[in-house]
């Protein structure tokens, strides 16, 4: 399976865990899917108020510099660890 197509699956089977991840777990693989797919960011950070697109952004900010297909790779791992600690 090419990196593309198990990072699809991931991306698909990580929404289906039995119980939600840590809100870390979750900003880490929003970052590492935005990073995948997008590259850089692209878009200005969000005001004040807004805290939970503040937290995205920063999530997805952390990851700049890394290329999409190593993105990709440790958005797979982190998506595995994911699925094994909370089931499907």
């Amino acid at each position: 399976m090419s990196n593309r197509a198990e990072f699809e699956k991931m991306a698909g089977d990580v929404k289906k865990v039995k119980t939600r991840p840590t809100d870390q777990e979750l900003l880490d693989l929003y970052g590492l899917y935005k990073q995948a797919i997008v590259g850089e960011v692209n878009t200005e950070r969000p005001g004040i108020t807004d805290l939970k697109g503040k937290a995205k952004w920063d999530a997805w900010n952390s990851r700049k510099g890394m290329s999409n297909d190593d993105a990709m790779s440790a958005y797979i791992a982190l998506a595995k660890e994911v699925i094994s600690k909370y089931g499907m």
